[in-house]
């Protein structure tokens, strides 16, 4: 497991064989709404429906049943009604139901690095547009990301049933509308053609890919995550607790799919500001790092998360120039001229 207080890493390519490291706390992001112990009063007061799937754990606190996929759903409802103003939100039957303090973490730890290259100013509004890689059928970077800073997003995906199911909570929730426009990706082996194009310009891409190499594995991770929340062992999950099997697996796994994603966008250098990935397995990183180094990445950074006894991090990358960082963020960031 690796440990609370870990390593930032950063790179530049104009110094290849010198890496710079700094400490950086993996515990929940402090602006995360979700920090401390959930207060299922409130929540039920938002979503009476809630009280039905709560009852006293082990030390006698309420909680629900995080193995039961309908329980977290309905805990989903409750948070995003309660702390985002999101009135009406589902999930099909079998998606994945994410959860939603990992998931604004990343948006958090993404805002703190648009901050630390932008005169320490998290750039916030519509000026900023952010393409979610994979958005799945929660819509849920796009909410947290609008709702905490009032940002921009595209939203791709290569299942035509996630985008409906996506574009269903825009039309559904007034405070999301105009705020999020849906991509289908056609092309199942392809992330970023076919949706971004080289005169386009967005400041953050975010991405959780599949983490599995296979649909074996996938029922794998699913039998030891039920298992960890059950106390009594059973044999067989369905991955309706953890999602599609695109949403779970991709040939090659976690690895694969990161150092293809680096490959494509080291095809539109000019496109994006900083992307970005989820990386749950700490043993990819250095695949990783291979193939930003190839790709000629000008600045790669890693930053920690960790919720519990969940560790992962975040890749982020730019190809931009210092100069062109600079006019980048005076020109679209901060409104000034040439």
């Amino acid at each position: 497991m690796v440990k609370s207080d870990q390593t930032a890493e950063i790179f530049e390519n104009t110094m290849p064989n010198k890496k710079k490291q700094s400490k950086s706390s993996s515990k929940i992001h402090p602006r995360n709404k979700h920090t401390g112990r959930y207060d299922f009063k409130a929540l039920i007061e938002a979503l009476p429906a809630l009280a039905d799937h709560v009852r006293p754990n082990l030390h006698g606190d309420d909680s629900i049943d995080f193995a039961n996929p309908e329980s977290v759903k309905a805990l989903n409802k409750a948070l995003l009604k309660l702390q985002y103003d999101i009135q009406d939100w589902d999930v099909p039957e079998g998606y994945l139901c994410p959860p939603i303090p990992g998931r604004a973490d990343y948006i958090h730890h993404m805002a703190d690095w648009l901050c630390s290259h932008n005169y320490g100013k998290i750039p916030t509004g519509e000026k900023i547009t952010c393409l979610d890689i994979g958005v799945g059928a929660s819509c849920i970077y796009p909410i947290i990301g609008q709702k905490e800073y009032g940002w921009q997003f595209i939203a791709s995906d290569i299942d035509g049933k996630s985008i409906a199911s996506s574009q269903r909570i825009v039309d559904q929730n007034p405070s999301l509308k105009g705020k999020v426009t849906f991509q289908h990706q056609p092309e199942p082996k392809d992330i970023i053609y076919g949706i971004l194009t080289k005169e386009e310009r967005i400041d953050l891409a975010v991405c959780n890919p599949p983490f599995h190499a296979s649909a074996k594995d996938a029922q794998k991770g699913s039998l030891r995550k039920v298992n960890n929340l059950n106390k009594e062992k059973v044999k067989e999950a369905t991955l309706n607790f953890g999602g599609q099997s695109n949403e779970l697996w991709c040939e090659g796994g976690e690895r694969k799919f990161v150092r293809e994603l680096v490959r494509q966008s080291s095809k539109f250098p000019k496109s994006c500001f900083w992307y970005s990935s989820l990386v749950s397995k700490q043993s990819n990183l250095k695949s990783i790092y291979e193939a930003l180094n190839k790709a000629k990445a000008t600045i790669v950074h890693t930053i920690p998360m960790g919720q519990g006894n969940k560790s992962s991090r975040i890749v982020t990358w730019t190809f931009l120039s210092k100069e062109q960082q600079k006019k980048w963020k005076d020109m679209r960031w901060n409104g000034r001229k040439k």
